[in-house]
């Protein structure tokens, strides 16, 4: 029985390992690329997305191969490798999704805010170029009065002057709107 089991032909690829010789990187990718893929295929659930990182993580390999290659389980590693840019890919993708829904204008403008909006228009509309100009880079844009008065061309003393002012005008309109 011994014998027999002795006689049994190795896989091709068995034979260089037994040998003691690190496959081609060619030879690793025509073994391994299609079950990455496989798993890849099950991880995302999207065949494309799935080709993309396989290609990836091959790629990353194929860059480190002098080293890769080496290793007891180069095969671990393209997967460790893929998943990770899975992830990655992911964090990205729900990362970008919550950036656009934060930016997004909510789906129902309350009455009140649209009031207030308006009304903040109408006070702003009401002073004079100048000191609009200053509030809105200040208290709006939040720019500091240093950056206001460079990008309106005058001292920032000037810029916090026309904002107090502003806004003591702004305050006597909404105390008093006679």
């Amino acid at each position: 029985m011994e014998a027999h089991l002795g006689s049994v032909p190795a896989e091709p690829g068995e034979e260089a390992a037994l040998a003691g010789d690190a496959p081609s990187f060619e030879e690793f990718y025509e073994a391994n690329f299609r079950r990455v893929f496989t798993a890849l295929c099950l991880v995302t659930g999207d065949r494309h997305e799935s080709e993309e990182i396989a290609q990836d993580a091959f790629l990353r390999v194929l860059e480190r191969w002098d080293r890769v290659g080496t290793l007891e389980d180069p095969t671990g590693y393209v997967f460790r490798v893929s998943m990770n840019l899975f992830r990655n890919r992911y964090r990205r993708a729900s990362l970008g999704l919550r950036r656009a829904l934060s930016l997004a204008p909510s789906q129902r403008e309350d009455l009140a805010a649209v009031e207030t909006h308006d009304a903040v228009v109408r006070l702003l509309q009401g002073l004079d170029p100048r000191q609009r100009a200053a509030v809105l880079l200040t208290a709006i844009l939040e720019y500091s009065a240093e950056e206001a008065g460079r990008m309106l061309g005058i001292r920032a003393s000037s810029v916090r002057s026309l904002t107090t002012r502003a806004r003591a005008r702004m305050k006597h309109e909404v105390v008093d709107p006679t």
